[in-house]
């Protein structure tokens, strides 16, 4: 069951020059991968003469493991991409990218130099951010007669869910969208008010 957790508000950057190396970090609110993707492509045309574009992704919920993304672009392995995600990860945030563009100041850094500049940058930007909470939905049918919608309307409204389309034929299908943690409260709830008749049929 998927908790509510933070995400960002409005996009925030952050920029900063070490050692000649200009560094523009950008974060962004981006749910799943292909919003991700879309921010970092955007954000490559908007600095084209860059000579990095690194980023990392948590294209989900902050404690999904799968929808995690990150790169180096082009910097030595495990000095931009990772330091970014880690950033992005201790953050506790969920559906958010953060594009870190350098422009070379023909001054190396070194491994740890990088490591500190693309981390920092980000934890720099996350003290910018404002956040709101995301409440996980669940979407599901529900069948039922006529009579019986007024009494389901209010009772998803107690649930923190609300109808987001209805099919009216013999029978009505109400397609609805529920807070994810008070899913089993629904079902037994539409089982007792409709003596075992109503069922939410949930769609994976």
């Amino acid at each position: 069951m998927l908790q509510p957790y933070p995400i960002i508000v409005e996009q925030v950057e952050f920029v900063e020059e070490i050692k000649k190396s200009r560094f523009i970090t950008m974060l962004a609110h981006t749910n799943g991968r292909e919003q991700a993707t879309a921010f970092i492509q955007m954000v490559k045309k908007q600095h084209p003469s860059a000579r990095h574009h690194c980023w990392a992704f948590v294209a989900a919920a902050p404690n999904n493991s799968v929808e995690l993304g990150f790169s180096d672009d082009g910097e030595p392995s495990g000095t931009a991409g990772k330091p970014i995600l880690a950033a992005l990860q201790g953050s506790g945030l969920g559906e958010v990218t953060a594009v870190v563009v350098r422009y070379s100041g023909g001054i190396k850094l070194g491994t740890g130099g990088l490591v500190r500049a693309y981390g920092g940058g980000v934890q720099a930007a996350l003290k910018q951010i404002e956040v709101t909470e995301k409440v996980p939905q669940a979407l599901g049918y529900i069948f039922c007669h006529y009579p019986q919608i007024s009494w389901i309307e209010i009772l998803l409204a107690q649930l923190g869910g609300a109808v987001v389309s209805s099919d009216y034929g013999e029978m009505v299908e109400l397609k609805v969208s529920i807070d994810s943690r008070n899913v089993s409260i629904l079902k037994q709830s539409l089982k007792d008010k409709s003596q075992g008749e109503l069922q939410f049929a949930l769609i994976e």
